[in-house]
């Protein structure tokens, strides 16, 4: 196949008679009619067989990317149900998965493939009953499939053609590296291995060499001069700790017709600020982290996907890989643990061709050097404005607070979480606990006075 006259070209139209039509059929379904950067780039090698290594900001398409030629060459193959499992989609997080399972079922329109999702938080016995009635594409999470393949006898995987790795740097820096390193060595050796990243660091290079054979094709579509995509307003907002919850409430309700996502740096967080804004000042509000149950997560994940307003609060749970359509504004109410976790929440945004949205951080005065340190990594911030907001939100909290058990109670768990989270940031020199005036610190959960912090005051009393 021509690459330069691919991309040149850039339309679906030309895999005409090169791919099976009703994949064709199935992207015009979509409407899709012309590929991003990476599916151009992509697909020629990947439509060849060869093992590849792709690199890619977050929101450019790599979903489709590798999924329209494992689908064609599974058809093309001849796959059915006896023949079980062709491809496994290994991803780093159960809404991810799910996801790629969603934009799968459409591929599959017309087609005899099977495809099934296999993920912790589900019974065992319902995986085990599906894959033993022959799964063509399993999409699965790395924990749930090593137990598969090392305890299900009806997982029949001996005819694997294709094992897909997405979000390769996730899935490491989550800690599945031994669980992945495991998968490899009980998988057939002969066969296509797709790796993509959003960044490329050393344990990613590892993996690979492990994963895929000696000559794989490395495409990367990352070296601009930005590290977040053209489409994003991006900008930052010094507020001061005891504002923060006048902000946010102002910032919703200015923005009360359009989907935000809102990033907190813990699971009690949200939980404290869900209950409030949901409860309390009657906000449309969703919320998902990790800790909650795997059905609360995918009907949260469902209901924000099919929203067209309101807001999620969520930990960095919902940062990767996740195509949520027309999401309007990205907040980060708690600070990023690096660069590249900023850049993966602010691209739950402006995804895809020719689409745009807004970001703002939310920074304490003594935190404003973060800029210039996500500068120096590529990602420009404007310095934004926004009119002061009432404080009769700032008062209806510290009320509740001091009257009502639950609130205080979800308020103090939160406060703790967040000193927890600030105290082991790993940019300690910019989000450095000591300059954080704890008094300021507990208004923002609604106490007039900080609650009792031990682990604070036992790291002083060591080290006199």
């Amino acid at each position: 196949m021509d690459v330069e006259q691919f991309i040149e070209r850039t339309n679906f139209s030309m895999l005409e008679g090169k791919i099976d039509r009703r994949i064709l059929q199935a992207l015009n379904y979509m409407g899709l009619q012309k590929p991003t950067v990476i599916q151009a780039q992509a697909l020629p090698h990947l439509l060849q067989g060869k093992d590849f290594i792709g690199a890619a900001k977050t929101g450019s398409g790599k979903t489709l990317a590798f999924l329209i030629p494992v689908v064609d060459r599974l058809i093309k193959l001849g796959f059915a149900k006896k023949h079980g499992t062709g491809c496994i989609i290994l991803s780093p997080t159960r809404e991810l998965a799910l996801q790629t399972c969603a934009v799968l079922k459409k591929l599959l329109i017309d087609t005899d493939l099977t495809h099934a999702l296999i993920v912790g938080g589900e019974k065992k016995l319902k995986d085990i009953k599906s894959l033993s009635g022959g799964i063509n594409i399993v999409v699965s999470t790395p924990g749930r499939l090593l137990d598969h393949l090392q305890s299900t006898k009806e997982f029949n995987c001996k005819n694997l053609k294709c094992l897909v790795v997405d979000e390769a740097d996730k899935l490491l820096e989550a800690g599945f590296e031994q669980h992945v390193t495991g998968i490899i060595k009980l998988l057939p050796t002969t066969r296509q291995t797709v790796l993509f990243s959003a960044t490329i660091d050393h344990k990613v290079k590892n993996l690979a060499r492990l994963a895929l054979r000696s000559d794989p094709v490395i495409v990367s579509v990352t070296d601009d001069q930005q590290s977040t995509v053209t489409g994003l307003q991006q900008g930052y907002y010094i507020c001061p700790m005891d504002m923060r919850i006048p902000w946010l409430f102002k910032m919703l309700k200015k923005s009360k017709k359009q989907k935000v996502m809102v990033f907190f740096s813990s699971c009690k967080s949200v939980d404290f600020h869900y209950e409030f804004f949901r409860n309390y000042c009657k906000a449309s509000v969703i919320s998902i982290h990790g800790k909650q149950s795997q059905p609360r997560r995918k009907e949260a994940y469902q209901s924000f996907v099919e929203a067209t307003k309101g807001a999620l609060f969520c930990t960095d749970v919902a940062a990767r890989g996740l195509d949520i359509p027309a999401v309007d504004w990205i907040v980060q109410y708690d600070p990023p643990t690096d660069p590249k976790e900023y850049i993966h929440r602010v691209g739950r945004t402006a995804r895809g061709l020719n689409n745009t949205g807004s970001a703002v951080l939310l920074l304490r005065p003594e935190e404003e050097d973060f800029v210039s340190f996500l500068q120096k990594q590529n990602v420009p911030l404007d310095k934004y404005s926004f009119e002061e907001p009432s404080d009769d939100i700032q008062k209806m909290l510290q009320d509740l607070v001091q009257n009502n058990g639950v609130i205080k109670t979800l308020a103090r768990r939160a406060y703790l979480s967040f000193l927890r989270c600030y105290k082991v940031h790993p940019l300690k020199k910019i989000f450095n606990i000591k300059t954080l005036d704890l008094t300021s610190a507990a208004k923002a959960f609604g106490f007039l006075d900080p609650p009792h912090v031990d682990f604070l005051t036992l790291g002083k009393k060591k080290k006199k």
